[in-house]
């Protein structure tokens, strides 16, 4: 059962059967589905007692199939990313040692039916209700100027090399951003306002809060307000407040906002996969999300076993199908007054992840809103621009054309070129390191990440741009069971992972003490694994969890013998081009 600090709700019957369908209930799992909503549930039955969830994956919505290769009747697999459920203890096996599914509570009835009961969170929006006041054109505007990261006067990539803006910021980004009320940083990536641009902000306009969900790993800005994940909507002035929901999925890094102006509410989920355990405002004035899909190195970045090109193919396309339609749906059952898709405008540009590119397919926007208009014709659809506004009390009044304007005629909406060279280049300096002249670094590095007592033995490859391995670069073993560094892979049972790292940018992540999803979700490496099984574990600790003050590498160059510093290789050589050489 659902279990948070906020107040509760009377519960809901999500699906009642009569005594003559819970007779027929067989042991072991049983799906049902909802006449009145045609929702799906499972229910559990074993020796005679009962359990029951929603026909739901925690990961990003899958329904779940009986699991053919489960001889035991316990578990279920998810459609779209095959994790696996056993629905006997609620736990999720694949990825192993991840997450709980939520039980529905199993009611009998006394004429010996049952009601599938689900205890309802309070919803905090509605704490202190306020009534709609009437705006005045102009009171209210949205503008769009860029999905990712930018600087005063640079447009750069997001984690590490991997995600370029396709949309073409306008000139005067900076100056529209310090005309803002307040900033919200919506996740602790890198994709979205960068770090720089927060401090030139936090500068030019002093007065303007800075706001952050208090995660697990907040954005280090000295002026910035960690905001509690909590019951009400803060107030900033007498007709703005706000609020910050987090991501059932991603705790540590996820959120999204809901802000209100007047009684007019807006819902910006961001590219959160499951915001608020599933439950936001209906009937809002403006609901903002993502729409591409696409943000992950899966499957592109695998290879071995399944992963073929024509199964990666059709991987990707049932994958951005089964976003879209869920996209539209939920569009749909929320109901907002405007939609607007605005989180995905990105692209592979570097022509060295041009196979990237190519591969991973994406949503368009204006095929979400055709599909939105065609089964929710009453709902405005926005695709925005970049310098577009949306007048929100034009749009209110009467939805046209008029309350949207866009940028002049013959603006550059997509980009055309990059600066590769001055990113690439900032990320191959870790390159020549000191640290990375002492074999000892990998020691030091995995002591300080601090991941230990799991099973699973993992090779990490230093490679030049198209993964081939780099002569006399580093490739070594972890054996995190022991957090051990052996020649070869240990005798016992065990999984392996195969890690081929862009030299540069994994350099770069270890130096500083990044997180990993520069290589994972920017598309830097290449993976190959025995089993073919998620280790939420792993991946979760080095994406999420990493410390947050980096490695002391000047404690470790003292400790390094000198006999050391004089016997070991003298590092890895770069020359303009990205080609490598041992010296």
């Amino acid at each position: 059962m659902l279990q948070t600090n906020y107040d509760y709700s009377p519960t809901t019957a999500m699906l009642s059967l009569d005594s003559e369908a819970v007779f027929s209930l067989k042991d072991g799992i049983n799906f049902k589905k909802s006449p009145d909503d045609g929702k799906c549930y499972i229910i559990y039955k074993e020796n005679g007692e009962l359990k029951a969830c929603k026909n739901q994956c925690k990961h990003q919505g899958g329904l779940f199939i009986k699991d053919i290769e489960d001889l035991d009747g316990r578990t279920v697999q998810c459609t779209k990313h095959y994790w696996k459920l056993n629905v006997s203890t609620m736990q999720y096996v694949n990825p192993p040692d991840s997450f709980t599914q939520d039980e529905l509570d199993v009611v009998m009835t006394d004429e010996g039916g049952l009601q599938l009961v689900e205890v309802i969170v309070w919803d905090p929006w509605l704490a202190d209700p306020q009534d709609p006041q009437e705006l005045q054109e102009g009171e209210v505007t949205v503008t769009y100027l860029t999905h990712m990261i930018f600087d005063p006067w640079l447009t750069g990539p997001a984690f590490a090399r991997g995600w370029w803006l396709l949309h073409e910021p306008p000139a005067d980004s900076m100056e529209r951003l310090c005309m803002a009320d307040l900033i919200y940083i919506s996740h602790m990536h890198s994709d979205h306002l960068s770090y720089p641009t927060l401090k030139s902000l936090s500068a030019t306009r002093p007065d303007v809060p800075i706001y952050v969900g208090d995660t697990s790993r907040p954005e280090p800005l000295s002026k910035g307000s960690l905001m509690p994940f909590s019951c009400y909507l803060r107030q900033i002035d007498e007709h703005l407040r706000f609020m910050i929901l987090k991501d059932e999925v991603h705790l540590e890094l996820d959120t999204c906002i809901i802000v209100e102006y007047k009684g007019h509410m807006i819902l910006n989920t961001v590219d959160c996969t499951r915001p608020n355990y599933g439950r936001l405002p209906h009937n809002v004035d403006l609901m903002m999300s993502d729409f591409a899909g696409g943000a992950s190195g899966f499957p592109m970045t695998f290879s071995g076993g399944k992963y073929t090109e024509s199964w990666k193919a059709d991987f990707i396309k049932n994958e951005r199908k089964k976003l879209m339609n869920y996209k539209a749906q939920l569009v749909k059952s929320l109901q907002p007054k405007i939609y607007c898709p605005f989180a995905g405008y990105f692209v592979e540009a570097h022509p060295s992840d041009r196979y990237i590119k190519e591969t991973n397919t994406k949503n368009k926007a204006e095929e979400l809103n055709a599909l939105i208009k065609k089964s929710a014709p009453g709902i405005t659809t926005w695709t925005p621009k970049p310098g577009a506004v949306l007048d929100l009390a034009l749009a209110l009044m009467s939805p046209s054309r008029k309350a949207i304007t866009d940028p002049p005629s013959g603006t550059n909406i997509y980009k055309d070129s990059w600066d590769f060279d001055l990113y690439v280049d900032e990320l191959n300096r870790a390159i020549t390191a000191e640290i990375f002249k002492h074999k000892s670094w990998i020691q030091f590095y995995y002591i300080w990440a601090g991941f230990k007592n799991y099973n699973l033995v993992v090779r990490v490859i230093e490679t030049d741009e198209d993964f081939i391995p780099i002569d006399n670069g580093y490739n070594y073993l972890v054996d995190f069971m022991d957090l051990s560094f052996p020649t070869q892979r240990p005798t016992r049972e065990h999984p392996y992972e195969e890690i081929k790292n862009r030299i540069g940018v994994m350099r770069h992540v270890v130096k500083n003490g990044l997180l990993w999803d520069d290589l994972y979700i920017g598309f830097q490496n290449r993976l190959s694994r025995e089993p073919d099984v998620y280790h939420h574990r792993f991946w979760n600790h080095f994406q999420t969890e990493l410390p947050v003050t980096g490695p002391d590498w000047d404690l470790f160059l003292q400790q390094v013998p000198s006999y050391q510093r004089s016997a070991e290789p003298q590092g890895i050589q770069t020359e303009s081009g990205s080609a490598y050489t041992l010296s």
